[in-house]
């Protein structure tokens, strides 16, 4: 499988059309979801556009069967060094930014700061049910980076997100577990109740802090 997903994925690198034009059939939007699942695996790394270029080439050799350049098992320790060295980098960069934003969120009018470090703030409180730590619920949100920035939002989608509270974030689970079906809330998230120091993206990166403005539609109670 990993195999087939990094062939389809040195097709992509490998074409001009691809590089130039957006996707437009089905086959193309699957082939690009394809270099964007890839690309998750790589953010760790904080590439440069050179580095990248260095990567694409161990790609195109691995799958061709080219000799490579290096003997990869005398890398395998080297590669998770690296990650980890950049990951502790970009998670130092943003901790004087971690920080700010928490405080920020922390000061405003009825905003709450748990133990864990969550910062919720009610904005309409609601009246129906609260779930528990492994009900299902249904919502509308709106995900922003410590910068206002949106990264997700379901709005925008034009439908809800349905899923179990054990299945979420940290900040998630605790954060909507405070809230009644109809309430909306405010979740100011540090790191740690996030995606912590590794990230998931090149858009939410080590270490980032996150603001989260929910909506609780619907709670389904686990028997």
């Amino acid at each position: 499988m990993h195999r087939l997903l990094i062939t389809a994925l040195i097709a992509l690198l490998s074409s001009s059309a691809f590089a130039m034009d957006a996707p437009k059939t089905e086959e193309e939007k699957t082939l690009y979801a394809v270099g964007l699942i890839v690309s998750r695996q790589l953010s760790a790394f904080s590439l440069t556009p050179a580095e990248l270029e260095t990567v694409k080439q161990g790609l195109t050799d691995g799958v061709t069967g080219t000799k490579a350049a290096v003997d990869i098992t005398a890398y395998n320790e080297k590669v998770q060094e690296l990650a980890k060295t950049r990951i502790k980098a970009q998670a130092d960069k943003m901790a004087p930014l971690n920080k700010e934003f928490l405080e920020k969120a922390a000061s405003e009018k009825g905003a709450v700061k748990t133990d864990s470090g969550l910062i919720f703030l009610a904005l309409n409180e609601g009246n129906g049910v609260a779930p528990g730590p492994k009900d299902t619920v249904k919502v509308n949100y709106r995900g922003t980076l410590a910068d206002g920035k949106e990264f997700d939002s379901s709005f925008k989608r034009g439908a809800p997100l349905e899923f179990r509270l054990d299945g979420v974030i940290t900040c998630w689970k605790e954060g909507l577990q405070k809230m009644k079906t109809g309430g909306k809330a405010r979740l100011a998230c540090p790191a740690s109740l996030a995606y912590g120091d590794t990230g998931v993206s090149s858009v939410i990166l080590p270490g980032s802090p996150l603001a989260f403005e929910v909506e609780l539609l619907e709670v389904k109670k686990t028997p």
